[in-house]
């Protein structure tokens, strides 16, 4: 079954007018021409899909059917140019976000309001996973871009500042430490019973918190990965954590927070990851974006 675009809207110019003469003086050609077309496609798909007399122009039952999808064939024929158009400059697409959960406590929505104002023909698919999890991910193309922590292998992937923030120590209600009118310091807290973060799953607040307290290992209680299950264990009184500032969103009961005095102000950061050779356009114009808010406190 073949049949041409000038067929297609020749069909559906006698379909709207049910009358040859008005639909040639539409499609600015004469009957004949428009008649032959007719045929040519009548024959094409091999059903009558008008009935035709000195009178009038009717269509058939599956000239009814025909017609609705003419008309999306010519939608789409009229689109589909600049549909890639949009798609090759990045305008239009998928990005494919992969992110870490702690990036949710405020700063993933702010990205995602000012890609959607700003990029809204481009879908995002997010999918949370942790900094390890994003690399491998990035690595096999399955996700586009990361939200996830420093630092990666330069020379595969671009990466970028987007959010710096400082640390916290969480602890239950009451705790003299929430008394402090002042920062707490590695003296303050070195001794205290600790939630701390796994060596393995949460490598990079692994590192920061032992770059800054030397925690015994015996007053580590638990080590666990997200930072939301470790505010919870503080809040059933297991012990203290070490935690981003925007673990302070959460608001669980029988938490309070301190700012954890560092060497760096805002010691936290969170870059923008990206395979250096992806060919995805949509990704480049996200990256233009985002470079405009970037790094967000």
């Amino acid at each position: 079954m073949t049949f041409t675009l000038e067929q297609l809207r020749g069909f559906v110019a006698v379909a709207e007018e049910l009358h040859f003469s008005r639909a040639a003086a539409r499609l600015a050609m004469t009957q004949p021409p428009l008649s032959r077309q007719i045929q040519k496609l009548e024959r094409a798909v091999d059903a009558q899909l008008l009935i035709r007399d000195n009178r009038r122009v009717t269509l058939t039952a599956a000239g009814e059917v025909f017609l609705v999808e003419a008309r999306r064939l010519l939608s789409l024929a009229e689109t589909a140019p600049e549909l890639a158009r949009r798609v090759s400059s990045g305008s239009s697409g998928v990005v494919r976000v992969g992110f870490t959960a702690a990036a949710t406590y405020g700063i993933l929505g702010r990205v995602l309001d000012e890609l959607a104002d700003q990029l809204p023909d481009v879908d995002l698919e997010l999918a949370e996973m942790v900094t390890r999890e994003q690399v491998a991910a990035l690595v096999n193309e399955e996700v586009d871009l990361g939200l996830g922590r420093p630092p990666v292998d330069d020379a595969t992937f671009g990466s970028r500042l987007l959010h710096r923030e400082g640390l916290l120590v969480a602890a239950p209600a009451g705790h003299p430490l929430l008394a402090l009118d002042r920062a707490a310091t590695a003296a303050d807290v070195v001794r205290e019973p600790v939630i701390a973060h796994s060596p393995t799953q949460a490598r990079y607040f692994y590192d920061l918190v032992a770059g800054t307290v030397p925690i015994a290992h015996e007053n580590t209680v638990h080590s666990v990965s997200q930072v939301l299950t470790m505010v919870w264990l503080v809040a059933a009184g297991r012990g203290i954590a070490f935690v981003p500032e925007s673990a302070a969103r959460l608001r669980i009961e029988g938490v309070g927070f301190v700012r954890l005095e560092t060497a760096v102000p805002k010691p936290v950061e969170l870059h923008l990851l990206w395979l250096r050779e992806s060919a995805n356009p949509a990704l480049w114009r996200t990256l233009d974006v985002l470079e405009a808010c970037s790094p967000l406190e």
